[in-house]
């Protein structure tokens, strides 16, 4: 019997906490149990978690060129565990979810859940607005609520019904996507760091707050003390639009995505 309902996610810019709030609202809803939430964007949150078979986990992720961020991974594989179900959901910015949702489903049923439902949903771009804009809308999460609703009705028994070798789409060990600027070459923008416009910048800090690796400097913010994933959380939280990326490979990235991804991209939900 499922007597807790949790809700794991990493969302830099706020999409993938909508939808696993949702999600995990709704399940414990549907079951009459508690919700708990454990936010594991910034290294403060990124903690050991065991979670005991009485416990239903939501667990989510962007999706960062085809797969899980590269630098959540690992932490995902070596602190999250569970003997309970878990719903493994990705959050793509129109283009393809690719390999994640096979990756992050992988990584939860190695470390003891049993996968019992999945999800991919559609969330604006990191990289521009022009990409499912304001994406997830209502419709969306209560799309993404109803699912959830559906994968809770179905462990009421007590049974932990497994998905089905395949039923997930993907392949857990293929390789990252590759970036493509708009001459369809290969982008090489693994070093770009967003750029300050001293004159807008008020020195508030925000940017350094919200870091989810911890590299803005929070004495001299246009200063990177570590590695930058492009997640442009400071990026969209900054109160003054004081940074940005100017670089060409980025830049030449993001206009391949927005001529040829702006059609309305549609969920996946699998149970």
């Amino acid at each position: 019997m499922i007597r807790e309902v949790w809700g794991l996610f990493f969302s830099p810019c706020g999409n993938v906490e909508k939808l696993i709030r949702a999600m995990a609202g709704a399940a414990g809803e549907t079951l009459g149990v508690p919700v708990r939430f454990g936010d594991m964007t910034l290294p403060t949150g990124r903690t050991d978690r065991a979670l005991g078979p009485e416990a239903l986990a939501f667990v989510g992720t962007p999706v960062y060129a085809g797969r899980v961020p590269n630098k959540l991974a690992p932490y995902i594989a070596a602190h999250i565990r569970g003997t309970g179900p878990a719903v493994p959901v990705v959050c793509f910015g129109n283009r393809s979810f690719d390999n994640a949702l096979a990756e992050l489903a992988d990584i939860l049923g190695k470390n003891g859940f049993t996968v019992t439902a999945a999800a991919a949903a559609v969330g604006e771009h990191a990289f521009t607005r022009a990409l499912a804009a304001d994406r997830p809308t209502a419709a969306d999460l209560a799309q993404a609520a109803d699912f959830a609703r559906a994968a809770a009705e179905r462990l009421r028994e007590g049974e932990i019904p497994a998905l089905a070798p395949g039923a997930i789409p993907g392949d857990p060990a293929a390789p990252y996507y590759t970036p493509l600027g708009r001459d369809g070459r290969p982008a090489a923008f693994l070093r770009a760091v967003p750029v300050l416009d001293e004159k807008e910048c008020i020195r508030c800090g925000v940017c350094a707050s919200v870091c989810p690796m911890g590299s803005v400097d929070r004495l001299d913010p246009g200063r990177m003390n570590g590695i930058c994933i492009k997640c442009h959380a400071c990026v969209r939280k900054c109160p003054m639009q004081a940074r940005s990326f100017d670089d060409p490979a980025f830049l030449s990235h993001r206009a391949m995505l927005e001529e040829n991804y702006a059609r309305p991209a549609e969920p996946l939900y699998i149970l």
